[in-house]
C-alpha cells in the first residue's frame, strides 16, 4: 500500500491557510464572494450584449473582462470549497496543469486587455474626432483577439515547461491550487534559471503593459486639464478612475508575486496576495464599472422599468380577466 502511494502522480493541495482556526467561516465567505462576482460579471455582460446604447468598443472590451474574471474565479474557488468540505485534496498531474494553464492564461489575457482598454480611452479622449475610425470594430476584435491570443501562447509555453520539472519527496503543494511558484518548491532540479526567465516573461506581460497604460494617462490627464468644459472634465475623470482602478487591483498583486526576488519563497504572503487577484478582484469589477459608470446604471434603470411595467400590464390582465 505505501508502496502505491508513493508512486502516486497525485499532487495534495493543502488550501487556503490550513493553519488558521475557523477556516470553514472563512470559505464560506470565499463562496459568498464568488457568487456575488459571478452573478455581478454574468449581469454587466447581459448589459453589455442586450443594450444597443453599451455595442460600443469601451463595453465590448469591458465584456470581454467580466469574461475572463467569470472563468478566472471559476478555475479557482469551485474546486477549493469542494476540497475543503469533502476533504479530497488530490489533484491529478493533469488537473494540476490544466488549472496551471488555464490560469496564467487568463492572468496574461487580462493585463493585455487592460492595455487595449487604456489605449482605447487615449483614443476616445485624446483624439475624438477619429475614433469611430481609429476603434472601428475590426481593430476591436483584433484587440480581443490578440490579448486571448497572447495569453494562450504564453501559458502554453510556462505550463509545458514547468510540468517537465521532476518532483522529489513530498507532493503537497503549499497553496490553494496549483501555481507556479508554489510547483517550484517541490521540485529536485536546479529552478534558478527558469526562475530567472519567470522575471524576464513577468515583465513582457506585466511591466511593459503597465508601462503603456501609465503613458497613455499620461496624455490622457494632460488633455483633461486643457479641457473647458467641467462636464466633459469629468466625464473623463469618472471612466478614467474605474479603469485605473481595476488596472491598480490585478498589476499590483502580479508584481509583487512575480516579480519579487525570492517570491517562491513566501508562499503565505503568495496565497494572500492571489486570494486578492483571483477571488476578490473578479467580485470588484463590476461593483466598480456598475455604480460608478452611468451608462451602465441607465441599462440597469431601464430593464427594471421593462420588467415593472410588464408586470403591471399582467396585473392589470388579470384583474380584467
Amino acid at each position: 500500500a505505501m508502496g502505491r502511494v508513493n508512486q502516486t502522480t497525485d499532487f495534495i493541495l493543502l488550501g487556503l491557510f490550513p493553519e488558521i482556526k475557523h477556516l470553514a467561516v472563512l470559505i464560506s465567505i470565499i463562496f459568498l464572494i464568488y457568487m456575488i462576482a459571478i452573478t455581478g460579471n454574468a449581469v454587466l455582460i447581459f448589459l453589455i450584449l442586450g443594450d444597443s446604447q453599451l455595442h460600443t468598443p469601451m463595453y465590448l472590451l469591458l465584456s470581454q473582462l467580466s469574461l475572463i474574471d467569470l472563468a478566472l474565479i471559476s478555475t479557482v474557488v469551485p474546486n477549493m470549497v469542494t476540497s475543503f468540505f469533502t476533504g479530497r485534496k488530490n489533484i491529478s498531474q493533469t488537473g494540476c496543469g490544466t488549472q496551471i494553464f488555464f490560469i496564467l492564461t487568463l492572468g496574461i489575457s487580462e493585463f493585455l486587455l487592460l492595455t487595449f482598454m487604456s489605449y482605447d480611452r487615449y483614443v476616445a479622449i485624446c483624439n475624438p474626432l477619429r475614433y469611430s475610425v481609429i476603434m472601428s470594430p475590426t481593430v476591436c476584435m483584433q484587440m480581443v483577439i490578440g490579448s486571448w491570443l497572447g495569453g494562450t501562447l504564453t501559458s502554453l509555453v510556462h505550463t509545458t515547461y514547468v510540468m517537465h520539472f521532476s518532483i522529489c519527496g513530498s507532493r503537497e503543494i503549499l497553496h490553494f491550487f496549483c501555481e507556479v511558484m508554489a510547483l517550484l518548491k517541490l521540485t529536485c532540479e536546479n529552478t534558478s534559471a527558469y526562475e530567472k526567465s519567470v522575471v524576464i516573461s513577468s515583465f513582457l506581460v506585466v511591466f511593459i503593459p503597465l508601462s503603456l497604460i501609465l503613458l497613455s494617462y499620461t496624455f490622457i490627464f494632460l488633455t483633461i486639464l486643457r479641457m473647458n468644459s467641467p462636464e466633459g472634465r469629468s466625464k473623463a475623470l469618472t471612466t478614467c478612475s474605474s479603469h485605473l482602478s481595476v488596472v491598480s487591483l490585478y498589476f499590483g498583486p502580479a508584481i509583487l508575486i512575480y516579480m519579487r526576488p525570492g517570491s517562491s519563497q513566501t508562499p503565505k504572503l503568495n496565497q494572500a496576495l492571489f486570494l486578492f487577484d483571483s477571488i476578490l478582484t473578479p467580485m470588484l469589477n463590476p461593483i466598480i464599472y456598475g455604480l460608478r459608470n452611468k451608462d451602465v446604471l441607465a441599462a440597469i434603470r431601464k430593464i427594471l422599468r421593462t420588467i415593472f411595467s410588464r408586470g403591471k400590464i399582467q396585473r392589470h390582465l388579470g384583474c380584467i380577466t
